[in-house]
């Protein structure tokens, strides 16, 4: 059994892959090295997906390939139609990163309230001291706000008490309610109108590609704030920008776009009060050492023929 993980792998990473895959070899091939990962595939059994798109493709470039595992939750980058008809399990691990996705949708949120895409380089620039004066007027705090969540899953339950530590009050809106969580469940319309964070939790589907667009974005709040860690296709990123030019909404905190990898000349990179990072929420030492516990663990279950965890398709 072999796997061949496509993803530019940190020293920590590769170090925690090496000590949790037994006597699994795995070859560790860069996303933007099309030539090794045919050659390294052609002979593997099991591929460790992160961000890369799965397509029919390169399944094909792997005849033996019996696993797609998925490090993280969302499988909207793998072909799962072409994976059904080839026999290729696809399987993902909600839960494993939910803690670190948390932490830094907070992080995006104090970072947008408080304007720190603007003030962190103008300080650096020895004018910090000489801000803009209609920025800095926007500047707030979570207590005394309400913070939407647009779906109710783990990372949302995670951050609701924290929220509500501090001060904010916590709705949300999600398929069904969640009677023994924290916050209270509104409609979508209700959703938009009251928030003055709303953060994105939801996962993309045709139903919920383009979600927040130009008019669910004017139906926010003035100066309302937008964070998404969820995925970018949530989002009409042109009516966004426009959004956030015209100074309806405040600021907005972004880890994921619509096209990634981000590319520099992305217009919402341009304004001063949007706070971005590079999909990398899911990101931690800890995150990662959870995720190759079951990514392991269902290489062994494939070999042993055994049910696979969370299996999608």
């Amino acid at each position: 059994m072999k796997a061949v993980l496509q993803y530019r792998a940190s020293p920590g990473f590769a170090a925690i892959i090496e000590a949790a895959r037994g006597a699994v070899p795995v070859a560790i091939v860069d996303e933007d090295d099309a030539a090794g990962f045919t050659c390294e595939i052609a002979d593997a059994q099991v591929l460790l997906h992160v961000l890369k798109p799965v397509t029919a493709a390169m399944m094909d470039a792997g005849p033996d390939l019996k696993l797609i595992q998925k490090i993280g939750v969302g499988v909207n980058t793998i072909d799962l139609d072409a994976a059904r008809a080839r026999g290729i399990a696809v399987c993902n691990m909600p839960g494993t990163n939910s803690q670190a996705v948390a932490e830094l949708t907070l992080g995006l949120m104090l970072g947008a309230l408080r304007q720190l895409a603007y003030l962190d380089p103008l300080t650096r620039a020895g004018q910090g001291w000489h801000p803009d004066a209609a920025l800095i007027d926007r500047v707030g705090e979570i207590g005394g706000r309400t913070v939407g969540f647009l779906g109710y899953g783990a990372i949302p339950q995670l951050l609701a008490p924290a929220l509500i530590a501090l001060g904010a009050r916590v709705i949300y809106t999600a398929r069904s309610p969640k009677p023994d969580a924290p916050g209270e469940a509104v409609p979508l319309a209700e959703l938009l109108a009251q928030s003055d964070i709303l953060s994105l939790h939801a996962p993309l589907t045709a139903e919920t590609q383009r979600i927040i667009d130009g008019p669910a974005l004017a139906a926010m709040k003035q100066g309302a704030v937008l964070v998404n860690t969820a995925r970018g296709g949530l989002v009409d990123e042109a009516a966004l920008h426009a959004a956030l030019v015209s100074g309806h909404l405040g600021a907005a905190g972004l880890d994921v776009f619509d096209a990634e990898p981000a590319h520099a000349d992305n217009p919402l990179f341009a304004l001063p009060n949007v706070l971005v990072t590079p999909h990398v929420a899911w990101i931690t030492q800890e995150t990662l050492r959870r995720s190759m516990v079951v990514a392991f663990e269902n290489v062994r279950r494939i070999a042993a023929g055994e049910d696979l965890l969370h299996r999608v398709a």
